[in-house]
């Protein structure tokens, strides 16, 4: 042991030199494991397979429906027409305190061979016609002729018969007649028999002229 000791170079420890040496292999043994390749299997380079796939084609547009070109009408509201409307464009009326004064003209009198205008008159009241007075109504019936008798004739006649104030007849015209026998026979009655209630105007009986109708009949003899 002594000799071991001795064969050290000098001043150096057998056990600093023991641990000197330990931590330089574990350094030196991490350094080999970080540094040193990876030795494993070898991989190959992968070969990319590529295949063409059809893309279905795209579905066809959906046809949107066309807009109607036909309006759509309104319903029509009806508005009864309004009788005498109301302008709207009247100015607003202004009031004042006191009423406008209108100025005076001054009178320069007419025009000589100016017409001076007359009052115009109220125009005359209707006339309201004569009528048969009904107190003498069983008188109208003229006489039957004693010629149309034998004959067994029927007629007319008609006249025109001029009535004056006082309701008598005061002369007739003929119209029409079945015969002269008729006629004289009407107008013999007429002027002494038949009465009138005289056409009156305002109240004031007046002259007229009125048409008489008579029938003969044998039926009634």
């Amino acid at each position: 042991m002594y000799t071991n000791r001795s064969s050290l170079p000098f001043g150096i420890k057998p056990v600093g030199f023991g641990a000197a040496m330990i931590v330089n292999g574990a350094l030196i043994a991490g350094l080999y494991f970080f540094i040193a390749p990876t030795i494993g299997p070898m991989i190959r380079d992968t070969i990319l397979d590529t295949r063409n796939i059809p893309i279905p084609p795209p579905p066809p547009p959906v046809q949107k429906p066309k807009p109607t070109t036909e309006a759509v009408r309104e319903p029509q509201i009806y508005t009864p027409p309004v009788a005498n409307p109301l302008p709207t464009d009247l100015p607003p009326i202004k009031t004042t305190a006191d009423p406008p004064i209108t100025p005076q003209t001054p009178d320069l009198g007419k025009p000589e061979g100016t017409a001076v205008s007359k009052p115009v008159d109220p125009p005359p009241p209707p006339l309201i016609i004569a009528q048969i007075d009904p107190r003498y109504a069983g008188q109208f019936q003229p006489d039957y002729p004693a010629s149309e008798i034998a004959r067994e004739r029927d007629g007319k006649v008609a006249v025109r018969v001029l009535i004056g104030v006082d309701g008598r007849v005061k002369a007739v015209e003929q119209l029409s007649a079945t015969s002269p026998a008729f006629f004289d026979a009407t107008r013999r009655q007429a002027l002494s028999k038949w009465r009138f209630k005289p056409a009156t105007r305002g109240g004031t009986p007046e002259e007229s002229w009125k048409v008489m109708n008579v029938r003969f009949e044998m039926k009634n003899l």
